[in-house]
């Protein structure tokens, strides 16, 4: 039993929307490799935990 010979239309635009996505995606990666590189590097602190002191913390009234 052999299946079907022929490629449908849906296939076709199945595939190429496929592609499409492949290319974007690879085009998404390129941009963040290059923003990672153009990225000033830090001096190993992290932003959030910054300000943050260790031990008791003041009450708030």
């Amino acid at each position: 039993m052999a299946g079907a010979g022929h490629v449908t239309g849906a296939k076709r635009q199945k595939e190429r929307q496929r592609a499409e996505k492949r290319q974007q995606k690879a085009e998404k990666k390129e941009k963040r490799k290059a923003e990672k590189v153009a990225r000033p590097e830090s001096d190993g602190t992290d932003p959030d935990i910054a300000g943050i002191v260790l031990g008791e913390q003041p009450r708030i009234e």
